[in-house]
């Protein structure tokens, strides 16, 4: 009996690790991935004064951060394939939208970047690069509300609209969408003050209190319609220690934030900022945990009726592990270049 509840452990804390890869991988979009989708919203309210400055700042690295989301939908495929197959059948058209403007913002920022300045094209591609920079996060929001909402439906019967668009075309969803794009917006706006001149960083400045204020506003109304969709949700939240633990440490590192931002201090600023996001993301996860996806007819897929077998996960925690011994130093390579480059052309 004590070798089998010894398997049994072993099992489970393979599951866990690899959940916990899961999540990082999900804070690293957000916080690298995410900023560059946010520099996008910047350069909106910026217009043509930050486009220099955002586009020196994300060329080099912008789709490398993209590896992020790939490990995530790379795990979901292969250690919990329940939970690819529902989010992928239901959400598609979200999904669908997720990957156009993925392919549409990084080709009109290409485009952009290596074509001559005064290229009548550029004008165009800025516009589509904006565009589908705020397309993109809103949609990544819309699905993540989805995941939380329990709409998708225990089967294909039914109508279109029911079965396809009402588990995310719905206030909660939306507001999500919206708060999740304005996070993108101000990580990326905290980036950029590090990034920016003497010129532009009064710019990028106004841009981040604008951004911050509207976040937390957003943040209100996302709560507002937690209780109108899913009151159970809002009770999980206001329940849970970590999760209440999360929301003050990211109040608190809020006055913290300004004063490092007045003072230019672009690396204490970034560290704070990558705080106070991952307290946000792991307040929402405290409460998901451990269901993955909630399904209308209350058989939630959690991680353990979900997951692939045993034999299985281990693979995927080895493959996992040698992926990250790779990964790591090469982008801990890909910074330290391109921070060299950049203090080089400086001086």
């Amino acid at each position: 009996m004590q070798p089998c509840k010894k398997v049994h452990q072993t099992a489970a804390a393979m599951t866990e690790i690899i959940i916990g890869i899961l999540g990082i991988a999900i804070l690293l979009y957000v916080l690298l991935g995410g900023a560059d989708f946010g520099a996008g919203m910047v350069e909106w309210i910026t217009g043509k004064k930050g486009i220099k400055t955002i586009s020196q700042a994300i060329a080099p690295v912008w789709e490398a951060n993209h590896i992020w989301i790939i490990l995530a939908v790379v795990i979901l495929f292969n250690g919990f394939p329940l939970v690819y197959t529902r989010l992928t059948t239901y959400l598609h058209i979200p999904l669908l939208i997720i990957l156009i403007g993925i392919i549409i913002r990084g080709s009109a920022f290409t485009f952009r970047y290596y074509d001559a300045p005064q290229a009548t094209g550029n004008r165009y591609y800025s516009v589509l690069f904006r565009f589908s920079s705020l397309l993109t996060p809103f949609f990544l929001g819309i699905v993540l509300g989805a995941i939380m909402l329990g709409k998708i439906p225990d089967s294909t019967e039914g109508t279109f609209y029911h079965v396809f668009m009402a588990p995310w075309l719905n206030w909660f969803s939306f507001s999500t969408g919206i708060f999740l794009t304005l996070l993108f917006g101000w990580i990326a706006s905290v980036y950029l003050i590090g990034e920016a001149t003497e010129e532009t960083y009064p710019l990028f400045l106004r841009t981040a209190i604008v951004l911050f204020s509207l976040l937390i506003v957003s943040g209100a109304i996302v709560f507002v319609t937690a209780h109108y969709y899913r009151p159970d949700f809002l009770q999980k939240f206001l329940h849970s220690y970590v999760s209440m633990a999360c929301l003050i440490i990211a109040t608190l590192l809020i006055p913290l934030i300004w004063t490092r931002i007045k003072r230019e201090n672009a690396v204490w600023t970034r560290i704070l900022v990558g705080m106070q996001t991952a307290c946000i993301l792991t307040g929402w996860f405290a409460v998901q945990f451990p269901v993955m996806v909630y399904i209308a007819g209350g058989q939630h897929l959690i991680v353990w009726n979900s997951q692939v077998s045993e034999k299985t996960m281990y693979y995927l925690l080895i493959a996992l592990i040698a992926g990250i011994v790779i990964i790591l130093p090469s982008f801990a390579y890909l910074f330290k270049v391109f921070k060299f480059k950049k203090v080089t052309s400086d001086e």
